[in-house]
């Protein structure tokens, strides 16, 4: 299985430990991390994950990042507009598009406490979903 992660650099100290866990799960399931694309933010994903999903070396899609609440709703509209995006993506594609990008409405304090199991269950869900569809082909 071949995967590319798209991590967002906004929150960086958050999204660089989610990648760092991302890409040693990913090694833990023997999966191959065939690209890690760096985007300014969340909602710069869907046009570089359109790109990758039309490549034939990748099975799925790893997104990675981190949607912390400000003073104002402007953390809602990002993660409701993208995570529609990305599941629209997965579907017209047929391959996985795993949402490993934590809020909206989280705290700080929350993101830095969901680092770990964000970052590895978007890679085992890239897995078990891309494992089910490979059954379903066949």
């Amino acid at each position: 299985m071949n995967i590319a992660i798209v991590a967002a650099e906004f929150n960086s100290e958050v999204t660089s430990k989610m990648l760092e866990l991302a890409r040693e799960k990913a090694h833990a399931l023997k999966i191959n991390v065939n690209h890690i694309c760096r985007v300014p933010g969340v909602f710069d994903m869907p046009l570089l994950i359109d790109v990758l999903l039309q490549r034939k070396d990748i099975d799925a899609i790893v997104t990675i990042g981190a949607v912390i609440k400000g003073q104002t709703k402007h953390d809602e509209l990002i993660s409701n507009v993208t995570a529609k995006i990305l599941s629209d993506l997965s579907i017209k594609y047929q391959k996985p598009v795993t949402l490993g990008i934590t809020g909206p409405g989280m705290s700080d304090r929350q993101a830095h406490q969901r680092i770990r199991p964000v970052s590895e269950r978007a890679v085992e869900a890239a897995k078990k979903l891309f494992d089910e569809l490979e059954k379903i082909r066949k």
